[in-house]
């Protein structure tokens, strides 16, 4: 995959960022650069590899200091909504930003 200048026009619209022609067309390198070392790793065979939980566990093992996931906090949505200017059924409402 790769990108062509009338996308990086519309992703920086959307940004609200006013590029230059030459940084344009420099963040187009970078980026079509960015999805070429994607398209590398792609291509390596990773047939039978186990993932790994933590890079360093690739020279010695790492004992994850995880902790339960439960609650630990009350709910306290509706006081912290009580001052949002919009809810509906438990949810902020925003603007739509995006196009």
């Amino acid at each position: 995959m790769s990108l062509t200048p009338d996308d990086i026009a519309r992703i920086a619209n959307l940004a609200r960022l006013e590029l230059h022609p030459d940084e344009s067309e420099r963040m187009l390198t970078q980026i079509n650069g960015f999805f070429g070392i994607v398209e590398a790793m792609r291509a390596v065979d990773t047939t039978g590899v186990e993932p790994l939980a933590h890079p360093v566990a690739v020279i010695q093992d790492v004992a994850l200091r995880l902790r339960d996931d439960v609650a630990s906090e009350p709910n306290q949505r509706e006081a912290n909504q009580r001052s949002a200017p919009a809810v509906e059924r438990g949810l902020f409402l925003v603007p739509k930003v995006i196009e």
